[in-house]
């Protein structure tokens, strides 16, 4: 199948161009910076550069498309609103998607999106499934939560390196998914014709907390965290005067998402129809424990091997 992936330069969308070409299906990306998307490249995809906020770039990226797997996301870097990707852009992309005959799309959205009106990229993406259920498009709506490689930063290496974990809110248990894991999902799609016109959950194995993340960090290092809790009236605070200035509006958005990951109720849903919908194995699923395991052991094996590498330039140096 020809398939486009549109946010194949993220952390979810090159995942899934590499799934889908694995799959056999004959990928194209449309990047903002080819030259930055060279690896897409020499995985196998053609690149394509558009923008979606440019809906004219998009016209060629269509052209003899039979799918579209949206894994695009404004980035905490972009200037101004996600409201300009996550809904602007998007819809320029579903337009020119009608324009082009395409009607197999697959969307990333949230858990419980339609519950949080007052974060911007919940409200958006719940207004996005609306849109999409009234359309004659043939989606498939995938309902994630966060991705384990998001701990990497967050936990992970400031627990490794005797840093402070910042965290905020009340412990809220969230279900946490391997972006490999997820691809799956979003490139089963398109072989399993059932799953149209249909949204489903898609999280990891179990929800954590952030003092069991914490727990299986010091476990791994051997080294005691240092947790600073963020007092919720200081985000707010944070929120405010951030939202007062539009190249830091995108911050102040962020920001409001301390209301879902901080907000005690559990990111968690039943998996066992998804995996039936999408013919999928979930003992083939990453579990969290699994994960960090991984990075760790990879991470201190590299370190062990430079302080070797270290020790052996020392005593070339030695006069005896």
């Amino acid at each position: 199948m020809q398939v486009l992936v549109v946010g194949g330069t993220g952390t979810l969308g090159r995942q899934i161009a590499r799934r889908a070409l694995d799959a056999g299906h004959q990928v194209r990306c449309v990047v903002r910076s080819p030259r930055k998307a060279a690896f897409l490249q020499e995985w196998g995809c053609e690149l394509t550069r558009g923008d979606l906020l440019e809906p004219e770039s998009l016209d060629y990226a269509l052209e003899g498309q039979e799918a579209v797997i949206d894994a695009a996301t404004a980035r905490a870097t972009d200037p101004g609103s996600s409201y300009e990707i996550d809904w602007t852009g998007k819809q320029n992309l579903f337009a020119a998607c009608q324009k082009a005959g395409v009607k197999r799309l697959v969307f990333h959205s949230l858990l419980d999106a339609e519950t949080y009106p007052e974060v911007p990229l919940m409200h958006i993406k719940a207004c996005t499934e609306q849109w999409l259920q009234a359309s004659d498009f043939d989606f498939t709506i995938l309902r994630g939560v966060a991705f384990m490689q998001g701990l990497i930063s967050q936990f992970a290496i400031p627990v490794l390196e005797s840093q402070t974990v910042w965290v905020s809110g009340a412990p809220t248990p969230i279900a946490y998914m391997n972006t490999q894991d997820v691809a799956r999902f979003a490139v089963a799609a398109l072989d399993h014709p059932a799953t149209s016109r249909q949204a489903f959950p898609v999280v990891g194995p179990r929800a954590w907390t952030t003092s069991e993340i914490t727990q299986l960090c010091e476990r791994s290092t051997g080294k005691e965290a240092r947790v600073f809790r963020v007092p919720p009236v200081l985000i707010q605070a944070m929120r405010g005067v951030t939202s007062f200035f539009e190249a830091s509006l995108n911050v102040a958005e962020r920001l409001s998402f301390d209301a879902v990951t901080g907000g005690g109720k559990s990111l968690d849903a039943p998996m066992e129809a998804s995996y039936a919908a999408f013919g999928l194995d979930p003992a083939e699923t990453t579990g969290l424990e699994a994960y960090l395991k991984e990075y760790y052991d990879t991470i201190l094996k590299r370190l062990r091997e430079m302080e070797a590498d270290l020790d052996k330039n020392a005593k070339k140096k030695l006069p005896f």
